[in-house]
């Protein structure tokens, strides 16, 4: 399912770019993006909010894109998608919320300190995504941003996903009940708010029942 749904697309975007270029590659990303994210409404009963987000985002981009023939609105869109999902994850923060539960549609067992620590992070990460995608495509070819855009990003993410493994085991709490599993949204209301911890906005390592292409 992941790879259709997160990884179908962009697979859909490199190939048709390498035999087509961007603008017919823009249409068949658009394309496919909505198919995938119907499949993943049909599978799992719900459009995760990260997948809506991207849907929207490709869709509004992608036909600026075609409508002025500018190639420059999709190679923005990953940078507002980043830009977005930063400042989300990072406002919360700010309110004591740790978004990352909902926003990334992630069921992690996590105490409320693991999950603001983890929202922290992803943060920081989608800002630097942001930032990098900015210096890929006003720096390089079409092809080559082509390339970083779905090789680069992919691996990128993976790869700090997988450092964050640590920290999941560190902070892991006790057991999800079956009812917070169902509703990433319920599992986010049920994080209660704190101060002052470590630095980061949020609670005291009190632990409390909490449930992400």
């Amino acid at each position: 399912m992941f790879f259709l749904t997160e990884l179908g697309p962009l697979i859909v975007f490199y190939g048709v770019n390498a035999k087509f270029q961007l603008f017919a590659a823009t249409a068949a990303f658009m394309g496919v993006t909505v198919l995938a994210e119907i499949v993943s409404l049909v599978v799992k009963g719900y459009m995760p909010i990260t997948a809506l987000i991207t849907c929207v985002s490709v869709l509004v981009f992608g036909t600026l894109t075609l409508v002025l023939h500018d190639e420059t609105f999709i190679k923005l869109d990953a940078t507002v998608v980043s830009a977005l999902l930063s400042t989300v994850l990072g406002g919360g923060l700010l309110f004591g919320r740790s978004f990352i539960v909902v926003l990334l549609d992630h069921i992690f067992n996590l105490t409320p300190k693991g999950w603001r620590i983890l929202t922290l992070l992803w943060a920081m990460f989608f800002a630097g995504m942001a930032i990098l995608n900015e210096v890929i495509w006003r720096t390089q070819s079409t092809d080559a941003w082509v390339t970083f855009r779905v090789f680069g990003v992919t691996i990128l993410s993976l790869l700090f996903a997988t450092g964050l493994m640590p920290l999941t085991k560190r902070y892991h709490a006790a057991p999800v009940s079956r009812s917070a599993q169902s509703s990433p949204v319920q599992v986010h209301q049920q994080l209660p708010e704190s101060k002052d911890v470590e630095g980061v906005p949020g609670e005291h390592d009190s632990i409390g029942p909490t449930g992400e292409h």
